[in-house]
């Protein structure tokens, strides 16, 4: 493919912004850029927000910076220990249709968005998202692949989150920018209320992303996730005490499912 054929697919194709948090995350993020930047799928802006980091984080980030335009790097203006604040400063600057998250600890396949992207031509589809492995603190693999439906919507993932939001992507065309609530679990409170608007979901159906696993990471406290999940029942999407039990239950038992795995 000649270089002037390869730019005009480029410029063609839609703009996917990608989000990435970074708190002092000087370890695991080069890896985390290295894997968006050998994308298939070349037309992406990667918004990287400092939230204050006190390591090389940000160090590390300009290197790449003076590199590639496509990478910028950002601040907040304080740490409040919550992932919605960068995140929805990353909302406010990203210019393109299609918007994603990468946090700076967890890795892409090179193929991730070539497979999502073209999925999004269904008027009805407004998330794709994908299955995903967790890697342990070292990157070792291990063949413990989470695996999505095949497709969602709003009932159905009320049922507990099955997006892996290092996987998930939506379009701002169908559903406009959505801000993420300052709240624990936020990620599956947005998901739901893209969902809520009426469109449906659909994975690849492959596996597209790596979830590193902390030893320090809050996912590892599972009574302060199930706290969490019932406050998005009871306050967020204001279900009712018999709907939130009903929910909530199916969460514990899926949850506990994607925990051995």
């Amino acid at each position: 493919m000649s270089e002037i054929n390869h730019l005009a697919m480029v410029t063609s194709a839609p703009l996917v912004s990608i989000i990435m948090p970074a708190h002092n995350s000087e370890q695991f993020i080069g890896m985390a850029i290295d894997s968006v930047r050998a994308q298939t799928y070349q037309n992406w802006e990667l918004i990287v927000i400092n939230d204050q980091s006190t390591d090389r984080t940000c160090e590390i980030v300009k290197s790449y910076e003076q590199h590639d335009k496509r990478i910028s790097l950002h601040d907040t203006d304080y740490h409040n220990g919550m992932p919605s604040a960068p995140r929805n400063t990353g909302v406010d600057l990203a210019k393109g249709r299609f918007i994603s998250f990468l946090d700076s600890d967890d890795l892409w396949t090179n193929t991730k968005l070539e497979e999502q992207v073209p999925l999004f031509a269904n008027e009805n589809v407004v998330v794709v998202y994908s299955n995903y492995e967790k890697i342990d603190e070292d990157g070792k693999r291990s063949n413990r692949i989470v695996r999505a439906p095949r497709r969602l919507n709003y009932d159905v993932l009320l049922h507990g989150n099955a997006i892996g939001n290092l996987t998930g992507i939506y379009d701002t065309q169908k559903v406009g920018k959505i801000k993420v609530k300052d709240i624990h679990h936020e990620d599956f409170a947005m998901w739901l209320e893209i969902l809520s608007k009426g469109g449906i979901g659909l994975n690849t159906n492959s596996t597209t992303a790596f979830y590193r696993l902390s030893k320090s990471g809050i996912s590892r406290n599972k009574i302060r996730l199930l706290s969490w999940q019932w406050q998005i029942y009871r306050n967020v999407v204001h279900l009712s005490i018999a709907q939130s039990i009903k929910y909530y239950l199916f969460y514990a038992y899926y949850g506990f499912k994607k925990y051995i795995r």
